[in-house]
């Protein structure tokens, strides 16, 4: 048997913490990061506008991936109430993906940013940030300690790095079978989170581009339905070609 675990998002159980240079942190079954102590959510490569962006191409992908995508956002923020939101670049799938966003999503985007602190981390799809969507722009963020950043940096300069970029996803073999489904991959030093669009994809963090961004190894934390879960190294398995 064969299936795929998607980002769910009931109420968040926090089931799992991650601790990343002395800071605690904590993954949620639809793929954000929580700090508690900050009143921080970070989220990953959101996408906005992949859809259009194929459609305008000839490649005809459903058009509900920036709605789908606003849908799951509100409700972790309207869950958490953060002080903060920091979205870690890729938030936008090209330069005029805001031009192409229809009011009703615009709108409700806007509602979002002007709900707290909202922090756009620019990104290799959008190296501009919106014009009048809300929020505020920056290539990186420092905050208490842990720097926020779109694509992850070299082992050596990572100390307390919470980074996106790499999509990535693990393949999982238990009980009932084999499930691929997005996770964090972390270690002492860093996060990197998986990809919270709708419409995104991910990299098996078997690829040899996950060894070089964590060269002494690393865990996988999977979202499952309820919460994220450590995945072991043992039951993690490579994507077929």
């Amino acid at each position: 048997m064969r299936s795929t675990v998607i980002p769910s998002d009931p109420v968040p159980a926090l089931r799992l913490r991650l601790e990343v240079a002395g800071a605690s942190l904590w993954p949620t079954a639809c793929g954000a990061l929580w700090r508690p102590e900050q009143r921080t959510l970070i989220v990953s490569d959101l996408h906005f506008e992949k859809g259009s962006f194929y459609a305008a191409r000839g490649e005809m992908l459903p058009p509900y991936d920036t709605r789908a995508t606003l849908r799951r956002l509100t409700r972790i923020v309207d869950t958490l109430v953060p002080d903060c939101v920091i979205a870690l670049g890729d938030s936008f799938h090209d330069g005029d993906a805001e031009l192409r966003m229809s009011e009703e999503d615009a709108t409700a985007l806007r509602s979002l940013t002007g709900s707290c602190d909202w922090v756009w981390i620019l990104g290799n799809h959008d190296r501009s940030p919106p014009s009048g969507l809300g929020g505020r722009a920056c290539e990186c963020l420092v905050q208490d300690g842990l720097s926020f950043r779109h694509e992850p940096s070299s082992p050596d300069l990572a100390f307390g790095e919470i980074c996106g970029h790499l999509h990535p996803c693990a393949r999982v073999a238990g009980r009932g079978g084999r499930i691929r489904t997005r996770c964090f991959a972390a270690d002492a030093r860093r996060i990197v989170l998986p990809a919270y669009g709708a419409l995104t994809g991910g990299l098996n963090v078997l690829d040899p581009a996950f060894a070089a961004v964590f060269p002494e190894g690393f865990v996988a934390a999977t979202l499952g339905r309820a919460g994220a879960y450590l995945a072991p190294m043992s039951q993690l398995i490579p994507d077929t070609r």
